[in-house]
């Protein structure tokens, strides 16, 4: 048995004449083909579909006892079936975004980022098209998470429901643009990291955990901090109530992704696999 032995100072992947992978087009094209080949992928998007009906319905009855039994804030009144599905993705983004991640980190976890390297060499050509996979898929999949959170909604609230198909179009759009965003971000975090258990971590921290923290301790400043981290400029994209506009709101989603990004081509660049 012979064994191969890497020239000194060439990195995997980047071997003189080593092939590209067939370009952008292979690139893609093999990642679907990765993608879709995952049980992961499946439970992935299943569970997701399961807790956005679940999360929709708790938020719903919410709505409605709130409406028989007012608290001391009054009650809610006649709610759009959108705002509770806008309302759910804050817990189940979760689920989505990790079948994106695992797509970068589910490769170092079995050593396939190796071969990955090997076929398509230019790593910001590898990571792109990685990340637009998962757009192609995480919006259309935000778009049914939508569409499922609304009717499991409108089913619950009876009375104090309302459909209007612009806002519900509004809110498919808006939650689809957060989500595929999220996605491209996360990935570059992955890309950093390597680690499926430390980008969750970073992941739940920075978009859950921080903004809240943030908010209550009751700072003007470290609000005005909360208010420019990416989920909390994602979350006033999509219900437009954010302390600037939504056309902001979106830049500074952008912004946050494409640094994501660049971090995790720069690691990538670097770093060995």
């Amino acid at each position: 048995m012979t064994t191969s032995v890497e020239p000194p100072g060439v990195r995997i992947g980047h071997l003189p004449g080593t092939p590209s992978g067939g370009g952008l087009p292979g690139a893609l094209a093999a990642e679907w083909t990765k993608l879709w080949s995952l049980r992961s992928t499946w439970w992935g998007l299943f569970g997701a579909g399961l807790l956005m009906g679940l999360v929709s319905m708790i938020m719903a009855e919410a709505t409605v006892a709130n409406n028989k039994d007012p608290g001391p804030e009054g009650p809610p009144g006649v709610v759009s079936v959108g705002d509770i599905a806008t309302g759910a993705v804050e817990t189940v983004q979760f689920v989505v975004l990790a079948i994106a991640l695992l797509m970068v980190t589910g490769e170092y976890a079995t050593g396939s980022i190796r071969a990955t390297l090997q076929w398509v060499p230019p790593r910001g050509r590898m990571l792109w098209s990685k990340a637009a996979v998962a757009v192609a898929v995480v919006f259309p999949t935000a778009v049914l998470l939508t569409l499922i959170g609304s009717v499991v909604a409108w089913f619950w609230l009876d009375e104090w429901g309302r459909v209007d198909a612009g806002d519900l179009v509004h809110d498919a759009l808006t939650i689809g643009l957060y989500l595929s965003l999220m996605s491209v971000l996360v990935m570059g975090v992955g890309a950093m990291l390597r680690s499926t258990a430390a980008t969750l971590t970073t992941a739940f921290i920075f978009v859950l955990v921080l903004p809240i923290t943030l908010v209550n301790t009751g700072s003007e400043l470290l609000k005005d901090v909360a208010d420019g981290l990416p989920s909390s400029a994602g979350r006033h994209m999509m219900n437009g109530d954010g302390p600037y506009p939504t056309v902001v709101a979106l830049a500074i989603l952008a912004a946050w992704t494409a640094a994501a990004a660049w971090g995790g081509i720069t690691v990538l660049r670097r770093r060995d696999a």
